[in-house]
């Protein structure tokens, strides 16, 4: 598989095989990730991996205080603009409306578009489960590095013939996920990531999520 197949076929994937990922699988994807851009080569990423009774474990735990805090906690940093204005209100609405639409769920059936919102926390049933963090004090251009680590991780997956979901979500459960993996103080726990083998017989799997054209986000001057 060539760079732009990789690209063309990642996706955000919400239903997974029980099919196990070899570890192996997992190290060299996360060797190759490491090669991402890194400014100054400070290298600022961090990742867990849960595997098997280690992913479940957690997925036990979250399951357990989500009866003290059915939502969560709030996360340590905004996961969108408070105060989000056009066209990205409108994107994120169309591509949540999109998605369950995939497995009907309408507008009105807050109950199941619930417990479709809480299989974030089970990672899809992936068996592979990927927290990432970063040191408190980087800033905006370590969190740029840290993003393409994670682009290296999910396009390396598909070469591997694996999936991704990558998911902001977990960031509610910092608490419960710092002691369980021992997450030093100075780790902010930013995102979790399922890894392996998608269910193609799944439609929520379908779904396509849609990209502007280049005109709409690029000026590409050619003339002084």
């Amino acid at each position: 598989m060539n760079v732009s197949e990789a690209i063309a076929t990642r996706k955000t994937i919400r239903a997974f095989l029980e099919k196990p990922v070899e570890v192996a699988a997992i190290r060299r994807i996360l060797a190759g990730a490491s090669r991402a851009p890194s400014g100054g080569n400070l290298q600022p990423w961090r990742v867990y991996v849960l595997v098997g009774p280690a992913r479940d474990e957690l997925v036990r735990r979250v399951k357990a205080k989500m009866s003290e805090t059915p939502m969560g906690e709030r996360p340590e940093y905004h996961i969108y603009p408070p105060e989000l204005t056009e066209p990205y209100k409108t994107r994120r609405f169309q591509i949540g409306e999109a998605m369950y639409a995939t497995i009907g769920i309408p507008r009105e059936d807050k109950a199941g578009r619930l417990r479709q919102f809480v299989r974030n926390w089970e990672f899809f049933g992936a068996p592979c489960g990927l927290i990432f963090t970063i040191d408190r004090q980087m800033q905006q251009g370590q969190w740029a590095d840290l993003g393409m680590f994670m682009e290296n991780v999910m396009l390396l997956a598909r070469e591997e013939g694996l999936h991704t979901c990558p998911q902001e979500a977990w960031a509610v459960w910092h608490s419960v996920i710092r002691e369980y993996l021992s997450v030093p103080p100075n780790e902010l726990i930013f995102c979790g990531m399922a890894l392996g083998y998608g269910d193609d017989d799944a439609a929520i799997n379908r779904l396509e999520s849609e990209r502007v054209p280049v005109e709409e986000f690029a000026l590409i001057k050619v003339d002084a």
